[in-house]
Parts: C-alpha cells; structure tokens; sequence
C-alpha cells in the first residue's frame, strides 16, 4: 500500500542513520494489542527478522565504547586488516583516505606478517566493501565512517571497528591483535 523509499531518502535528507524496512504484518497489532512482544510470538516472520537488523546499529552504538576486540575465524590463523590512511596517516574521516594500508596477520603469535599500501578505486557508493572485500580484508580499523558504509560493509563479511584514535597503522593493527585498541564515538556518524 506503501511505495518503497521514502523513509530511506528522509534520513538521508536528515542525515540520520536509516534502520530498515518493517513489512506489514497484520500480527503486530494482534501482538501489541495482547502485550506479548511481537518478535517472541512470530519470531520466524520476515517482518521480526526486519526488526532485528533494524535494531543492530542502535546495539552498536554502544559497543563502540568499549574496547574492540580480536575476532579470528576458528581454525583461521590468519586476518587481513584495513586502515584508510590520508597522507599516510589513520584517516578520521573514512570518506576521505586517499590509501589504505592493508595487513596480513597471524594469529597464533598475534604478529603483523606483512603490510601493502594499496590505492583505492574511486569512492562510489559500494565500491570500496566490494574491492576489500576482494583482497579478503576481514577487518577495518577506522576513526569514523558513516551509517550507510558500515551497512555495506557488514553485507560484504567486513567487521568495521570505529573510533581509533590516531596512531600509525602498525600501533593500530598491533593493539588490535593484542585486544588493546581503544575506541571512541563515530567521528562520521551520518
């Protein structure tokens, strides 16, 4: 009954994050109606699905302020992990690196194997998760980065860690391996 968009294209206008799209579903009344959450009571519907991929950015809102932590794939020893740089430099505004230094990383010792600074194809919208994603980049440390990347690069298999401060891209990596990187709020939260 609806056309499809304008909620999308409202936050954008507002620069505000968009959480997603909730089909509808006559049982959300059913359920708000007879006070049983809706999710525990039709937990396999498209639409309780929609509600917890729209409350995901919400949750990480808060778990930017702790500490990032190492997550290596069982039976995987190595990771890759990106830093966008300008000027050489942790980028605070992911929008604007220029490069990224791009490191392979082992886990069993929590080393950095080897490091190559990579130029990246013009910033269009979905290109640079795909292209990471590509050289099997499995992680990202940036200072900020904006709603709609964390989105692209969630559905491209990228965990992206938020709030680095400044440092070069070894101490960042380093930190990171050891589960000691501090983090801060999206600097680029729109």
């Amino acid at each position: 009954i609806f056309k499809s968009g304008g909620g999308e294209n409202m936050a954008l206008e507002m620069n505000i994050p968009f959480l997603g799209r909730i089909p509808i579903d006559p049982q959300i009344v059913h359920a708000c109606d007879s006070g049983d959450p809706y999710i525990r009571q039709y937990g396999q519907s498209r639409a309780a699905q929609s509600f917890r991929e729209a409350i995901i950015p919400i949750l990480e809102l808060d778990n930017s302020k702790e500490k990032a932590k190492t997550t290596f794939s069982e039976g995987n020893s190595k990771m890759r992990i990106a830093i966008p740089l300008a000027q050489g430099n942790l980028s605070l505004h992911f929008g604007h690196c220029d490069q990224f230094a791009v490191f392979e990383t082992n886990a069993d010792n929590k080393t950095i194997v080897t490091r190559n600074d990579e130029t990246p194809p013009a910033h269009e919208p979905g290109i640079l998760p795909k292209w990471l994603h590509g050289m099997g980049v499995n992680v990202i440390i940036a200072g900020g980065m904006g709603q709609r990347a964390l989105q692209l690069f969630a559905q491209n298999s990228i965990q992206v860690i938020i709030g680095a401060k400044d440092g070069t891209p070894e101490e960042l990596v380093s930190a990171y391996l050891q589960n000691n990187l501090e983090t801060g709020g999206n600097i680029c939260d729109h």
